[in-house]
């Protein structure tokens, strides 16, 4: 792996990045880092954002200053430890609608690979993902996982918007949207999940490192588990519990 670095950003904020590529490792050790730190609970960080293969800290220049700060973080590097298992998060199996009124790309995706709707939803279906990060809208989750056969670059004309609940593929990743907005992701389907719910506890449903798995189910199946969940009588719950 490249070697870990330091950059300032702005007079509030440093980013530690993990080497150049995406891939499990870099992610687990930007979790490790982002767990140390809040369980250091260190007087001045006012936030930490994680993502990919980096974690952008936030602080207050009036409580901590940036030496200090960079000779913390330079410490809990030097304590992360090695492999993934200190960061495993939560297991999830996501149901979802595929195609027709939940998934409109979902025909045009697979004329475009060559094979039957069929076919991608099983491969969909088939692959374990995992949350690398959560961004751009509150809860929408960015995974990793996809596969090789259904990357595919996103559309040309972004859709002005998409219903939340979306699940989507674009370039090597698949997601699961938080709330109606615009994207220029391929829509395969649509889970009654809501991954971003302000009156619910908890408000995120699912955080970096946890993994998911989708699996397909029928219109009847999909407006019934929706009917529920809106009503409360049931609450998304994972397989297995963070450790």
């Amino acid at each position: 792996m490249t070697a870990t670095e330091l950059f300032h950003v702005g007079d509030c904020a440093v980013s530690v990045q993990f080497g150049l590529t995406v891939d499990p490792e870099a992610n687990a050790r930007v979790l490790a880092l982002d767990k140390a730190l809040g369980e250091a609970a260190i007087d001045g960080i006012v936030e930490t954002v994680p993502t990919y293969r980096s974690l952008l800290i936030h602080f207050d220049p009036l409580t901590i200053a940036h030496a200090e700060l960079e000779a913390v973080i330079r410490e809990r590097l030097d304590a992360l430890p090695d492999g993934t298992a200190a960061t495993e998060g939560r297991s999830w199996t996501v149901p979802v609608g595929y195609g027709g009124e939940f998934g409109e790309d979902l025909g045009a995706l697979a004329q475009r690979h060559g094979v039957a709707e069929e076919a991608v939803v099983a491969l969909h279906t088939a692959a374990s993902f995992r949350v690398y990060m959560i961004g751009f809208a509150p809860g929408f989750a960015y995974l990793g996982g996809l596969p090789d056969a259904l990357h595919t670059p996103r559309r040309v004309e972004p859709r002005m918007t998409t219903p939340a609940g979306s699940v989507s593929v674009g370039g090597a990743q698949s997601a699961i949207a938080s709330v109606a907005g615009p994207s220029g992701w391929h829509m395969l389907g649509r889970t009654p999940y809501a991954s971003f719910a302000p009156g619910r506890d908890p408000v995120f449903l699912f955080q970096p490192g946890d993994t998911i798995r989708f699996t397909a189910i029928g219109r009847d199946d999909w407006h019934s588990l929706a009917g529920r969940l809106a009503r409360g009588e049931i609450m998304p719950q994972p397989d297995s519990a963070r450790p």
